[in-house]
């Protein structure tokens, strides 16, 4: 996924400021289910992060075109595991490990084959 940086992601000095970066990978796990005509949550099912570790490598600024990547690291009964990097001309400037755990109904469950299907036109096949 790629995005420009507006003038309101940014510090008075042109600089990202660091909570943006989270809303760009959460907006890039969201387009992966937007392609398909979907959203990442249902009445019945959606995804949480449950853990976020972050890196910051490199300032983005003003105007910057960003590449958003994603892959998936890991799958378990309940949760999921991705590896996302923002890119400026291909350098990394931010990584980030992310833990998404399912809810059902408003708790913590084990994947409804549903849901399995969802993430297997999703997340499973992120770029």
């Amino acid at each position: 996924m790629t995005i420009r940086v507006y003038y309101e992601d940014t510090d008075a000095l042109g600089v990202v400021y660091h909570a943006n970066y989270i809303k760009y990978i959460e907006r890039a796990r969201s387009e992966s289910f937007f392609a398909i005509n979907r959203t990442p949550h249902s009445e019945e099912f959606n995804f949480v992060v449950r853990t976020l570790n972050t890196r910051f490598i490199k300032s983005a600024k003003l105007a910057d075109l960003l590449t958003v990547k994603t892959a998936l690291r890991k799958v378990g009964g309940a949760s999921i595991w991705l590896d996302q990097v923002i890119l400026r001309d291909d350098e990394p400037i931010f990584r980030a490990e992310v833990e998404l755990a399912f809810i059902k109904n408003g708790k913590p469950a084990r994947f409804t084959p549903e849901a399995k299907e969802l993430l297997s036109q999703t997340l499973f096949r992120c770029q």
